[in-house]
């Protein structure tokens, strides 16, 4: 059985009262890209801190390539980090950039400049070696910065939220880039970042994390369609959220009524009890629409909306509806083929979904200690 690159086993790191890192424990497999996901302030960025050894845990230890690093220094272990602030020298080439490492290692410049020369043609930056780093483009350098981890081949690669600093257009180009880069050179790539879209386009597998724990550790798709949490289904992906008390149990499937009167059907999440406070999550996608009734799925219960607002944005468009008697605010993402183009406000629709396509969990003060 292959030893996984990382193994982190009950760390935890305080600062004062506060849990950045609560008691965690994982594996991250030879080769693999595994994002931490979770909102600012989460933990994850102390925990990446850690496995550098920038910082000390309280408690636990960390083993990288099968070797502790307890007592190992930052210089002395085998990871590198690309930070979201790139810190490429800019009186240096970008060629001296890249073999800066193996000089403070003391390689022969000879050599050196062989394999920076190398390494820059790997990120198809060949033509790059004698420019300027203020020659390049944001991605660009990017990718630089990339080659001068990867040229010391580390056992582990550690990215800070790189891509925070660049543009849109950029920052959807370069996820692309870096998760070719990782399959071309299969070091193992542990990612952190607050951008959902990041952590699901890139990674083979994700973990939530939330007050210094992971919620949910799993494959994009895992999380996507099977979130484990409230938490999870809230913070991955677009959803609806609806609150309200459970009034009727058919199977797996529960009535959900909010306190305005308005009546939806999710899939159960776990143990929850007729009237037990729930929260039920419908992503916008799942819901069909129609201007006429008994174009609906039969079999689904359907709902009345009043468009509140268009969201349009290209293949990305949605509508915002006001259910029609609760006035509970719902979105439901547009067919790309144009259709509801010609939607206005104020227009009364009709829209349904699948209850088993939806999901609800007990609310934190309903869950069994």
């Amino acid at each position: 059985m292959t030893t996984p690159d990382l193994e982190v086993a009950s760390l935890a790191k305080r600062f004062a009262d506060y849990r950045a890192v609560d008691d965690l424990s994982f594996t991250v497999e030879r080769g693999s890209f595994f994002s931490i996901l979770g909102p600012s302030g989460c933990g994850k960025t102390t925990l990446l801190r850690m496995i550098a050894g920038f910082i000390a845990p309280d408690s636990g230890d960390i083993r990288i390539g099968g070797k502790s690093m307890q007592a190992v220094a930052p210089n002395r272990r085998p990871v590198n980090m690309v930070f979201q602030q790139l810190a490429l020298f800019p009186m240096m080439s970008v060629g001296e950039n890249v073999a800066f490492g193996l000089a403070r290692r003391g390689m022969p410049k000879e050599e050196r400049g062989r394999r920076a020369a190398a390494m820059l043609e790997r990120v198809s930056l060949g033509g790059a070696v004698h420019k300027r780093v203020d020659e390049l483009s944001g991605g660009q350098r990017q990718r630089v910065a990339i080659a001068r981890s990867l040229v010391l081949e580390p056992t582990l690669l550690l990215l800070d939220e790189p891509l925070g600093a660049l543009d849109l257009k950029l920052r959807e180009h370069m996820k692309i880039e870096l998760k070719q880069l990782q399959a071309a050179f299969g070091t193992t790539f542990v990612y952190i970042t607050h951008d959902q879209s990041e952590a699901l386009v890139l990674s083979d597998h994700v973990a939530v994390m939330n007050r210094g724990r992971f919620e949910q550790r799993g494959t994009p798709q895992d999380l996507y369609y099977e979130p484990a949490t409230a938490f999870v289904a809230g913070f991955v992906g677009a959803n609806n959220r609806i609150a309200g008390r459970v009034v009727g149990n058919s199977g797996d499937i529960a009535e959900v009524a909010t306190a305005q009167g308005w009546h939806v059907h999710a899939r159960k999440s776990g143990a929850v009890a007729l009237g037990a406070a729930v929260e039920a999550f419908v992503r916008p996608e799942v819901a069909a629409l129609e201007r006429d009734a008994a174009l609906l799925p039969k079999e689904h219960p359907q709902h009345v909306g009043i468009v509140q607002s268009l969201l349009f944005d290209g293949a990305n468009s949605a509508v915002l509806l006001t259910e029609e008697v609760s006035r509970f605010e719902f979105r439901v993402a547009l067919p790309q083929t144009g259709r509801f183009a010609d939607l206005k406000v104020g227009e009364r629709v009709y829209f349904s979904f699948d209850p088993g396509r939806a999901i609800c969990f007990a609310t934190a003060d309903q869950v069994p200690s």
